[in-house]
């Protein structure tokens, strides 16, 4: 082979390539179709706008917005189970026993109920107590199960936001707002950052103490719901952080306690449960109206 054949074929290959490429790109215009690679899709998610808020649950009860409302949150959810022992998974308790304080409440009318999640769904710690702010409840509880490596450990347990946690929350909640924020009412950006401090801080007083009368309610209502030792506790918990908002955490009992977890994972188990909540919340409401 001569050095011009050698040349000639080097440059007619890709050309003649080229032109097998355009011939069937013509084709595929003309609307004759091509094969197309098998088991090749995409996958598009619809994904929130970066900053946004979640949507809000639905209010349920009385169409009067004059009654009171609880939103009530089942710990945990989706991909989070929370603590798991003897076959249970705190997420499936919680919302079992929330449903059954939601469906006891509005039983019983004069009421109005939300749940931050009612289905096996997951929400990040702010966004829990967020919904209870945007939608102008008058008490959050939230419910979990513990689990300890002592398997002794047992009883449900009311959690109060500890003091410590109160303070620097306080001090927090005025930045983090920027001002521009109400606490019972008072429009924050209109004061010196000297009465905002005043103002969060006699809120969050008011909080706590409304806080704690409902975890001394449950304490005095307890009846055949086995408490711990000491059933009043306090804690730095994200959820509870609110200077305006009366918020309480409710440990159900302990999954890792062989008793705990035979009374968690049976309907009348949660039901006790249930009606011990619902009945100190609708106690809680009748005297703040009588305030």
């Amino acid at each position: 082979m001569t050095r011009r054949v050698l040349l000639a074929l080097i440059i007619a290959i890709p050309l003649g390539l080229l032109a097998g490429v355009a011939a069937l790109v013509m084709r595929g215009s003309a609307g004759v179709r091509t094969a197309e690679p098998a088991g090749e899709y995409v996958v598009r998610l619809q994904l929130p706008d970066a900053g946004g808020e979640i949507g809000l649950p639905p209010v349920q009860g009385p169409q009067d917005s004059s009654r009171p409302l609880v939103v009530i949150d089942a710990g945990h959810g989706a991909g989070d189970p929370g603590a798991v022992g003897n076959d249970l998974r705190e997420k499936d308790v919680t919302l079992a026993i929330a449903l059954a304080v939601r469906d006891r409440l509005l039983a019983e009318g004069g009421i109005r109920v939300a749940m931050t999640r009612d289905d096996d769904s997951f929400l990040v710690l702010e966004e829990r107590a967020n919904i209870a702010r945007r939608l102008g409840a008058d008490l959050f509880v939230s419910i979990h199960a513990d689990a300890a490596e002592n398997d002794a450990a047992t009883g449900a347990t009311a959690y109060l936001l500890s003091e410590e946690g109160s303070s620097a929350q306080a001090e927090a909640f005025a930045e983090r707002e920027n001002r521009s924020v109400t606490v019972n009412g008072v429009q924050l950006s209109e004061q010196e950052d000297s009465i905002n401090a005043i103002l969060v801080d006699l809120s969050q007083r008011e909080t706590e103490a409304r806080s704690r009368e409902l975890a001394e309610l449950i304490v005095r209502e307890a009846g055949d719901v086995p408490l711990r030792g000491r059933p009043v506790q306090s804690a730095n918990f994200t959820v509870l952080r609110s200077p305006d908002l009366p918020s309480l955490l409710f440990e159900a009992g302990y999954i890792s306690n062989e008793a705990d977890a035979a009374r968690l994972a049976t309907g009348e188990g949660q039901r006790a449960i249930a009606d011990l909540l619902a009945r100190t919340i609708r106690i809680y409401f009748a005297r703040q109206a009588a305030l």
